[in-house]
């Protein structure tokens, strides 16, 4: 036969393909921990999304593509008066969760934030649940929307542990993409077959390019760029259940597979079993809104305040001892174009609080920044420098530290202490510390948007785990409808 013909033999599908779907399809959850904890993140990511509704750059990619369009039995988006078709509320809700930066987060080889899931899993889950109610059938419950949580963290988190995609240039979207077309595909009845099919579709759409978030090129895309995956996961998923076939060997296809085309020829890596390691391990932002490679710096910062604030103009330099993940992603000179360009400049989250003795999501706008130029002046005196141990630290899986340190010098050779943190609030081994702070801050949360009854009852729903599982999916939203 001749070389220049191509066997046309259609593989089985690609072993990732199907352990992923083994495990959404098959897999029971049995960890306590891992529900509890899902709670406490459906809880956190959801009052983030009411937050940003505070900020007009946000609410403006918000409610239906064509206006005053009108869905049946259509998705609701938490905090207004959107019901919209679930393509479009995934991408509202995923939206709302990712804009401030300031929900969940998981740092590996490749870092991400899996409750940006919860955009297409809440809104698949109210659609569903609608209709079922139209029809006279059960809706889901809330306890098959934690399940499905905690697998796309899972799948997510999991991925990310052994491969680093940032560092062939790709955006850690596309695990958002994957995981939730594969929890979305079974929330929509998918049996193995239709999962597979449709993973397959969310790997053959390639990737997003890291350069929105990065110098020079950092910009408002990196706060909707999740809502778009989880969006697409949905389309995806629906067409799947219509029939559309698969692509069994879109990872492993020589020369036109995701492996050979996108990760230079490296086969991707999964290192452990899909359980319920990650939600169980996942870093909470409860402090700060800022990229959580700067978490722990951002508090040294606080707590160093009152030894500077009065001596600002006698700093001679500050050093930052940092991670080399931190380095790579966030440091960064020069001028700051926009708020996402700050919310992602280790110096700039360090020189606020400094300054001030805090860091909110009103400290990265245009007009705070024009106002305060000591914030520049500050970053102008910082020098960075990589602690190997702190980076080793990061990566080991008994630890998964993100520490930061600095230490203040002054002009006439005084100095601080050097003040470090290795863990941030938000991190599993400060759980018990961390959880008041996280219902308060969903309380804060809640009272942007509701009058105090209502805050009032939707807390006590989530604070009861029980009471929040048999909830159906359908009656949990309406609770957070604006009429």
């Amino acid at each position: 036969m001749s070389a220049n013909v191509e066997q046309n033999h259609r593989p089985a599908p690609d072993d990732l393909l199907v352990a992923i779907a083994d495990y959404v399809v098959d897999a029971t959850i049995e960890s306590a921990e891992a529900y509890t904890t899902a709670r406490h993140c459906l809880m956190d990511t959801l009052g983030c999304g009411l937050l940003a509704l505070r900020f007009p750059e946000c609410t403006k990619h918000l409610g239906p593509i064509v206006p005053d369009t009108t869905v049946a039995h259509g998705a609701r988006v938490p905090g207004t008066s959107h019901v919209l078709d679930p393509v479009t509320a995934a991408f509202n809700i995923g939206c709302m969760i990712r804009w401030l930066d300031f929900n969940d987060t998981w740092l590996a080889a490749e870092w991400g934030h899996p409750s940006d899931n919860l955009g297409g899993i809440l809104a698949v889950a109210d659609y569903v649940s609608r209709v079922a109610v139209a029809e006279g059938r059960a809706p889901l419950t809330m306890q098959e929307v934690l399940t499905a949580m905690i697998k796309a963290h899972e799948i997510q988190g999991v991925l990310a542990l052994e491969n680093s995609f940032n560092r062939v240039g790709l955006d850690h979207v596309l695990l958002v993409r994957v995981a939730s077309t594969a929890v979305i595909t079974r929330l929509l009845g998918g049996n193995k077959q239709q999962v597979i099919d449709a993973l397959s579709q969310a790997w053959v759409d390639g990737c997003a390019l890291r350069t929105y978030r990065h110098a020079p090129n950092a910009g408002s895309r990196k706060s909707w760029a999740a809502g778009d995956a989880t969006a697409r996961a949905v389309r995806l998923a629906m067409i799947t259940m219509k029939g559309e076939m698969g692509l069994p060997s879109v990872l492993s296809a020589p020369r036109w597979g995701f492996n050979e085309v996108l990760f230079n020829g490296q086969q991707l890596e999964v290192s452990q079993p899909f359980a319920s390691y990650v939600m169980e391990n996942i870093l909470f932002k409860l402090s700060f809104p800022a990229e959580f490679h700067a978490q722990t710096a951002v508090e040294c910062a606080v707590q160093l305040h009152p030894q500077v604030k009065d001596r600002i103009n006698d700093i001679a330099r500050i050093e930052l001892t940092t991670h080399e993940s931190a380095i790579r992603i966030i440091s960064k000179a020069g001028k700051l174009a926009n708020p996402a360009d700050r919310d992602h400049c280790l110096q700039y989250m360090v020189a606020v609080p400094l300054l001030f003795g805090d860091l909110v999501a009103e400290h990265y706008e245009d007009d705070f920044h024009r106002a305060n130029p000591r914030i520049d002046a500050l970053r102008d005196k910082m020098e960075v420098v990589e602690d190997p141990r702190y980076s080793a630290d990061y990566l080991a899986a008994d630890k998964r530290s993100i520490a930061n340190a600095i230490q203040v010098f002054f002009k006439d050779g005084s100095h601080t202490n050097k003040l470090e943190v290795e863990y941030p609030i938000g991190h599993r081994r400060r759980r018990a510390e961390a959880i008041p702070v996280l219902e308060q801050k969903f309380l804060r949360n809640l009272q942007t948007r509701f009058p105090p009854m209502r805050c009032q009852q939707i807390l006590e729903l989530c604070l009861d785990q029980q009471r929040l599982e048999t909830t159906t999916v359908n009656a949990f939203m309406a609770h957070f409808v604006i009429n």
